[in-house]
Parts: C-alpha cells; sequence; structure tokens
C-alpha cells in the first residue's frame, strides 16, 4: 500500500499513467498533481476491465519498487527481508519470493478494524473483499500464518518464532 500511495502522490512515478487511464481522479493542490485515490477506488471497485487497466499500470511500478527496496536491503548486508504485498497471491508474487507469511484475524476483528479508518463504508469494505482472494484461501497457501486478535505480544512471538525457524532453514 505504500508503494502505491507514494506511486499516486504529487510527483509519484505512476501519476501521469494513471491520470492518462483516469482523467477524473487527476487533482491539483497547491500547483501539484496527484491522484485521487479515494475518486479512483469509486471508478475501478466493482468494474473488473477498470481494475485490471489500473493493476496492469501499478503492477509493474509496485514490483520494481519492491525489487529496489531488495536489492538496497541486501546490499546494506541485511539477511532478511520483509515485503507488506496485501495482493501476494492474487498478482502471483508469491513466485518471487522465498517465504510467505498471511497475517490475518478473524472475519469480525478485521471488519470492526477495518470500518474504523476513515473513509470507510461497510459497502467500499464488501467490494474491496470481492475483489480479493478469500482469507481461507491466503492462509492455506502461505507459508506460515500469523494472527493477530490475541494481543501484540502473541503476535511479536509468533513472528519471533517464524524467523527463528526461517533462518534455521537458510
Amino acid at each position: 500500500d505504500a508503494a502505491v500511495h507514494a506511486l499516486l502522490a504529487a510527483g509519484g512515478a505512476g501519476v501521469e499513467a494513471v491520470g492518462a487511464a483516469f482523467p477524473a481522479a487527476l487533482m491539483t493542490e497547491g500547483g501539484k498533481t496527484s491522484i485521487d485515490r479515494k475518486t479512483l477506488g469509486q471508478i475501478v471497485f466493482g468494474d473488473a476491465a477498470e481494475k485490471k487497466k489500473l493493476e496492469d499500470i501499478l503492477h509493474p511500478m509496485v514490483r520494481a519498487a519492491g525489487d529496489a527496496f531488495v536489492a538496497a536491503m541486501h546490499e546494506q548486508g541485511h539477511d532478511l527481508v520483509v515485503l507488506d504485498i496485501p495482493l501476494l497471491f492474487e498478482t502471483g508474487g508469491e513466485k518471487r519470493v522465498d517465504v510467505t507469511l498471511c497475517v490475518t484475524a478473524p472475519p469480525d476483528v478485521q471488519r470492526a478494524r477495518v470500518l474504523a479508518r476513515d473513509g470507510m463504508t461497510a459497502e467500499r469494505f464488501a467490494r474491496i473483499l470481492a475483489g480479493q482472494m478469500p482469507d481461507a484461501e491466503k492462509r492455506r497457501r502461505a507459508d506460515y500464518v500469523v494472527t493477530t486478535d490475541k494481543g501484540h505480544d502473541a503476535m511479536r512471538r509468533q513472528l519471533t518464532d517464524i524467523v527463528a525457524k526461517i533462518r534455521a532453514e537458510s
């Protein structure tokens, strides 16, 4: 999500291409042009063709940003690099990484967390979910699963155990 936000912000590498494909989503403030993500979301969510058009523009840019990040981390000597990729399995991204991890919460917890975000509605949340792989399938495909409904300490213990296993196997 952070990579997409940067691509669509003023000066972002995706503004020109996304703006050309979705001119209604262009906005200019203080002489700087960016993409209004809310307007863009209204255009693409629920319209498979428009969503695909957007993904065809953004996904290569997001992959390039991820590749650059991984290369920089390895160059700095890091032996483990974590990428947060919301649509990892939907885009085939699992083929480009060594290990996958699914972070999950029960549906009622997920719903409450998402609906607490600014500007989120139940209808928009339903559209977003409809465009994603079911959580059960993501958990099935992942090498590791972390649950987030038992508090930060429990989640931290899960992550510590997973990192130890990954390092032991490599």
